[in-house]
């Protein structure tokens, strides 16, 4: 195999070529093998990083061990996941999402896909409730335009260096190491900022200039880094910024209004309606396979369950809410167990007792098969009276 790779390498770069091991690296995996070890050695090497490729292969590497390792795709899929900051590629860094079969578009979907079709540079912010697709949707949305996107996590820890780069110890020496918002530009890919809201306001003020489509001068090293036709920013967060007066979401912060203005436009999220949460529904529960009426009536029920509760909840009545992502854990619960009442209650476990009592207590009231809380709990307890007394003797 380590002949076949050196072959091809020389058909590419020559006899006796000097390459750089980056060079090496982006031919060999684009070949389909995962990396060219056996030519990382003293006798190939001529400078840093640099390797004198052989003219003789039968003298120079008959008797070299090769290390050289077919790579499977769902091997390739989980080595470009991983973010490595040493990594002297950016290439790694941005996938296109894997379409998933189970999304369904609704809400502003298709605004949001033909910004990102569009290559413009138009930052977006995305608010919404928690688990109303907004993070799903910016991904299915990538993934049908066949956009690469590079998805980061925000929170208080997350600093400039985090973001832009800084200098990382690398084989003994120092090295300035780009950071996921550089290599976006580099790329032109889509930048994702999850949760933005849970961020240091202070830190993400690095951002301001890439906000607007400007280039970025890295302080540390001189360097100016232009983006690319494609790259752009989607920001998605539980608020808009402003905190979360009602205490829902503890950790979320006041953004600065600064930088809340770099975004020409925000998209309010809201839960799917009746006919698309179907739809999801239907999709996770049957898995490429026909339903039976049974579970075709419980996504009704819980449909109905969920849009009463929503309402309750929208007229400030109730302080918690039955989310989408809920309904679907339920359903996948509901697969596992084939019993509605107790996945509904496994699900719902998170609330507070009250809550949970008066979400089961409509669930009975909506749905006529299952034994409303109050009753299966006195049966319960009459059932455990029977064992636990003794008999009365004679």
């Amino acid at each position: 195999m380590k002949q076949i790779i050196l072959e091809e390498l020389i058909k590419k770069f020559g006899e006796n070529a000097v390459v750089r091991k980056k060079e090496v690296e982006e031919y060999v995996q684009s070949l389909g093998y995962d990396n060219a070890k056996f030519l990382y050695k003293k006798k190939f090497n001529v400078g840093w990083g640099k390797f004198q490729l052989p003219s003789d292969l039968k003298s120079s590497t008959i008797n070299m061990v090769a290390q050289v390792v077919p790579i499977t795709r769902e091997a390739k899929i989980e080595n470009k996941m991983q973010f490595d900051p040493n990594a002297e590629s950016s290439h790694n860094y941005a996938i296109v999402p894997e379409r998933d079969s189970h999304y369904v578009p609704f809400g502003e979907f298709k605004d949001v896909e033909k910004i990102i079709k569009s290559k413009q540079f138009f930052p977006v912010f995305i608010s919404g409730m928690s688990g109303n697709g907004k993070t799903f949707m910016v991904e299915q949305a990538a993934s049908r335009s066949n956009t690469k996107m590079i998805r980061i996590q925000l929170s208080k820890e997350t600093d400039e260096d985090d973001l832009m780069g800084g200098f990382r110890l690398i084989n003994g020496e120092t090295k300035f190491i780009k950071g996921p918002v550089l290599r976006a530009m580099e790329l032109g890919a889509l930048l994702l900022l999850d949760e933005a809201d849970r961020a240091d306001p202070g830190k993400i003020m690095c951002l301001q200039g890439v906000l607007e489509g400007k280039p970025y001068f890295v302080k540390k090293t001189g360097e100016v880094v232009y983006a690319k036709s494609g790259f752009n920013i989607i920001v998605t967060a539980n608020t808009k910024g402003k905190g979360s007066e009602d205490g829902r979401y503890v950790s979320a912060t006041m953004l600065d209004d600064a930088w809340l203005e770099r975004f020409p436009i925000t998209i309010e999220q809201q839960f799917p309606n009746a006919t698309i949460e179907r739809k999801i529904l239907t999709l996770y529960f049957s898995d490429n396979r026909q339903m039976v009426e049974d579970e075709s009536k419980f996504i009704d029920k819980l449909i109905m369950w969920a849009e009463v509760i929503r309402k309750t909840f929208a007229e400030n009545a109730i302080d918690e809410v039955i989310s989408t992502r809920r309904l679907v854990h339920i359903v996948q619960t509901y697969k596992l167990f084939g019993d509605r009442m107790r996945s509904i209650r496994m699900c719902i476990n998170r609330f507070d007792e009250e809550t949970k009592t008066a979400f089961l207590d409509l669930y009975s009231k909506v749905d006529e098969t299952v034994t409303p809380p109050s009753v299966a709990s006195d049966s319960s307890v009459e059932s455990d009276v029977q064992e636990t007394t003794p008999p009365v003797v004679a």
